[in-house]
């Protein structure tokens, strides 16, 4: 005899990929996943994550704030549909190149950008991991173009998490705490200024030194490129027993 008893709230999956577009019934839907997505990442990259609400998203949309539960049950699915919606802008070749290093400079130079354009995302992707279709667009491509490294499935997975946790780090460090609309020139340079005026106390002959000999903060690009080859080197050895 079959079970009277409604499905309990275990069922129901907790992965925003595993829900339907839209619960509940009515006519047709107004908005979508992406649509809110899209208002919520122009919200996040002009005023920062914290501006990012259901209220604000639904002033945007014209929409009542509730009826956006529907489409989003969690704030928490919603910081996932961000960053699936933004990893959507990288644009790959029918192909890898053959290049492995070449095509995995490539792909980092490509993220560093995108969180340029979105600085909230590298804190996201950070501090709640996720894999979207988008994100499963991108591990496709970077699987193909490790396809020539004789490591194994679960150490090519692990390569990817380390070069995807350098590109965020590094965007975090550029960005250095700087608000939505700050200009990240006048950031380097406001940093500069500060450690010129500590080494001028004496306090620090060591980093006085390092300034001196012409280890001041160099242009984030050069960093970038010359920390992306030391990382690519390290993580395309083999694993060194001892």
């Amino acid at each position: 005899m079959p079970s009277s008893k409604t499905p309990s709230s275990a069922s129901t999956p907790e992965l925003i990929w595993l829900r339907p577009e839209r619960t509940g019934r009515g006519p047709r839907p107004a908005h979508s996943r992406a649509s809110i997505a899209a208002a919520a990442v122009a919200l996040a990259d002009a005023e920062g994550l914290s501006a990012v609400s259901m209220r604000r998203i639904a002033a945007e949309l014209g929409a009542g704030t509730m009826s956006l539960y529907n489409y989003v049950p969690k704030k928490e699915h919603l910081f996932d549909l961000m960053v699936d919606a933004v990893t959507g802008e990288y644009r790959f070749p029918d192909r890898p190149s053959g290049d492995v290093r070449a095509d995995l400079r490539e792909l980092a130079h490509q993220q560093l950008a995108i969180m340029r354009r979105h600085p909230w995302a590298a804190t996201v992707v950070v501090t709640r991991p996720s894999l979207g279709p988008n994100g499963l667009r991108f591990a496709e491509y970077y699987l193909a173009v490790m396809d020539p490294v004789p490591f194994d499935s679960g150490t090519k997975l692990e390569v990817m998490s380390l070069l995807n946790g350098f590109v965020c780090q590094f965007a975090e460090w550029e960005r250095g705490g700087l608000s939505p609309g700050q200009d990240r020139e006048q950031g380097q340079r406001e940093l500069v200024e500060y450690m010129v005026q500590a080494v001028m106390t004496g306090q620090y002959p060591q980093l006085a030194a390092a300034l001196s000999s012409g280890g001041a903060p160099a242009d984030p690009d050069s960093v970038f490129e010359r920390s992306l080859c030391r990382v690519l080197t390290a993580m395309l050895s083999p694993l060194d027993p001892h």
